[in-house]
């Protein structure tokens, strides 16, 4: 399995008990969808391994505590320790109308109400506090934030996004 082929879930974040049960931070709003996993992929120095799950559920509402197959004691948790969690990409929910995962938009022309084409839509920025579009506009990188007032329409049949920007907002780019 590719990573390109997988989704992000989350994180092994600590060690849950002596038994090689590890807990996971779940990077969803939904974490309860993902409870009765059969497997899962792990990133073991840069490759995706299989791990089997011999049971899971939810801790504390965001954590999800595993009990992986083989891992059977503290030595094998710690071995997984802080590993990244992935599942193949036809495990998502499919999302309609306005709401998007950011690896399906990426590549989407972006198009403002009142100022028309604006770029190519090459990432999406989620370090900081407010989620940014990173729009390239002919070698020039317009930021937008993903705000859902801005976001008029996701129109998956045509790859664009339609927003709607405070005046001027664009204009300070170029």
């Amino acid at each position: 399995m590719q990573k390109e082929d997988c989704f992000y879930l989350g994180k092994i974040v600590k060690k849950y008990s002596f038994k090689g049960e590890v807990l996971a931070k779940l990077d969803t709003d939904q974490p309860e969808i993902y409870e009765n996993l059969d497997a899962i992929f792990l990133n073991l120095r840069n490759n995706l391994v299989p791990f089997f799950i011999e049971h899971s559920q939810l801790h504390k509402s965001e954590l999800l505590r595993i009990k992986f197959e083989d891992v059977d004691e503290e030595a094998d948790a710690d071995a997984i320790m802080k590993c990244d969690l992935y599942l193949p990409l036809d495990l998502l929910p499919k999302l309609e109308g306005n709401k998007f995962y950011f690896h399906e938009v990426i590549g989407f022309s972006i198009e403002d109400v009142n100022y028309g084409k604006v770029g190519l839509l090459k990432s999406i920025n989620d370090s900081t506090a407010q989620s940014l579009f990173e729009i390239d506009n002919n070698g020039i990188e317009i930021l937008i934030p993903m705000n859902d007032e801005f976001i008029v329409k996701v129109d998956r049949e045509n790859k664009t996004i339609l927003v709607e920007t405070p005046e001027g907002l664009i204009d300070l780019y170029l």
